[in-house]
């Protein structure tokens, strides 16, 4: 076995009791926040618990105009859904969010989504549009391009999931992937007293959604940023060069990889919130452990991936390799680049063609 890979197998060790900790401070925050849930509705005490706030600051509304939907919400049971179309944690919850769309919309349900951008070009209408067909989305979806409705609800993640009764109360709060079936329930329960307080008859609440869940490895490689604003205090550029903001820097070959940092060589410029090759081609080296691997990407370019030194194989390939080892990257947006059943240690290469292609972030599964 390589040295990096026994130093890798240590490292991890370690970042996986860490996230065992975080996963336990989320589940604790989701079981408070289930206020009141389960009781009769005539019996619900809402003293204390927070109205949603109004969405401000919003720069476009997609599915819905804001009379449309300023009307929708009067009454309804409400799921804002904080999301951004490149986040791969995002992503994964689409499918649920559609579908309870789908299943409870009749009932009183109305799910808005509320895009909150990372990055410059996630403020694009065009580009967020792709993304709402892409995954099926036909419920109402607002740009929050200034993040003001994320403040307005005091947001620091995504994705993130608030439920508020038909009276506007925040009665559930979830952050992040998983909680399905509890969220569903909130739903379920949601529905049933605004029906009751309505006078409305609805059939009794039927079987949960079935999704295969995407289930994570523990021990898996953080996500790395190239922007320098967003690496701020984070370890996560191997080179000798560094980060140099706003400057064109020529990244030699390193002499060693370490664990969970990256690697390039070329031409690059260092930008806020990505790196963007100048010259003609490029290579991004990184030891990493983990069995999904994804890129944030924007401009056109060609990237041919290797793994220890070899083609990538049929055996890890990713969704979005449509051909041998190259990935041919367009729309800005996220790619997949690897993907396996379990998780894995390997040296990575990506060789990149295409002057101007920027690359924003590495994230993992």
């Amino acid at each position: 076995m390589k040295s990096e890979i026994k130093t890798a197998i240590i490292l991890v060790i370690a970042i996986g009791v860490g996230i065992a900790a975080i996963s336990v401070a989320f589940s604790t925050l989701d079981q408070a926040s289930v206020a009141n849930i389960g009781k009769d509705s005539a019996s619900i005490d809402k003293f204390g618990l927070k109205k949603a706030p109004d969405l401000v600051g919003i720069a476009h509304y997609l599915n819905t105009t804001p009379e449309e939907l300023a009307q929708e919400i009067e009454g309804k049971v409400v799921l804002y859904d904080i999301w951004t179309y490149s986040c791969i944690n995002c992503i994964r919850t689409l499918p649920y969010i559609t579908a309870w769309d789908d299943k409870y919309a009749e009932q009183g349900l109305l799910v808005i989504g509320i895009h909150s951008p990372e990055f410059e070009f996630e403020k694009v209408p065009e580009n967020v549009e792709i993304s709402i067909q892409k995954h099926g989305i036909n419920y109402p979806v607002v740009m929050d391009n200034d993040m003001e409705t994320w403040q307005a609800f005091e947001n620091r993640y995504w994705p993130r999931k608030y439920i508020a009764d038909h009276e506007g109360y925040i009665r559930y709060d979830h952050i992040g992937e998983g909680g399905y079936q509890e969220t569903e329930k909130i739903i379920q329960q949601l529905i049933k007293e605004r029906s009751d307080a309505l006078g409305i008859q609805i059939a009794s609440a039927s079987s949960l959604v079935d999704i295969e869940e995407f289930e994570h490895t523990l021990f898996r490689t953080p996500e790395l940023y190239f922007g320098y604003h967003f690496a701020q205090n984070r370890n996560q550029l191997g080179s000798d060069e560094g980060f140099q903001p706003e400057k064109i820097v020529q990244y030699k070959e390193p002499e060693k990889i370490e664990l969970h940092k990256f690697y390039p060589t070329g031409t690059w410029k260092n930008d806020e919130d990505s790196m963007k090759l100048i010259s003609e081609t490029g290579e991004i080296k990184l030891l990493y452990n983990a069995k999904e691997v994804n890129i944030v990407t924007a401009n056109n370019a060609e990237l041919e991936i290797y793994l220890d030194g070899e083609p990538i194989s049929s055996q890890y390939a990713g969704h979005d390799i449509k051909s041998g080892n190259t990935l041919s990257v367009s729309e800005p947006g996220l790619y997949n680049i690897l993907t396996s059943n379990d998780s894995v240690s390997h040296i990575m290469e990506i060789k990149v063609k295409g002057q101007g292609f920027q690359i924003f972030t590495f994230t993992f599964g």
